[in-house]
């Protein structure tokens, strides 16, 4: 992966461009950090989690009661989420304050919501002819 001066000269945006503009295949380094943050978000926990955030900024302790995951796991989860960039956090006090960093993950979240909502309305209608 390029080192941090590497980005800073554009090298995303660039690869970003170059894909878009002449159809150009997406360099290894770059798709393996696309696919980290892909996995981070494909567990179901984590999703809750993201739900969660998405309605505003979460404590821990706060996460732990709206989900049910127990305080270690929820902190696991949020570590990984942390590390692909998808949240944020910040300290209050005692406290540690999660938000979502990365404005993608609604626009994300919601068409993976409603290409699943039309996936299973499809399947009904193929499973219940004449309904």
């Amino acid at each position: 992966m390029p080192d941090d001066d590497y980005f800073a000269e554009g090298w995303s945006e660039g690869i970003i461009i170059q894909v878009v503009t002449q159809k150009a295949a997406i360099p290894d380094a770059f798709l393996e950090s696309i696919a980290q943050r892909f996995r981070a978000m494909g567990e179901p926990s984590r999703l809750r989690i993201l739900q969660e955030l998405l309605m505003g900024e979460r404590s821990v302790k706060s996460l732990v009661e709206a989900t049910g995951l127990t305080q270690s796991n929820a902190s696991r989860h949020l570590q990984a989420l942390y590390d692909a960039a998808l949240v944020g956090r910040r300290k209050a006090g005692l406290e540690v304050i999660y938000f979502v960093a990365d404005p993608v993950v609604e626009r994300l979240c919601t068409l993976m919501c409603s290409s699943e909502r039309i996936r299973l309305e499809i399947a009904w209608k193929d499973a219940n002819p004449g309904a």
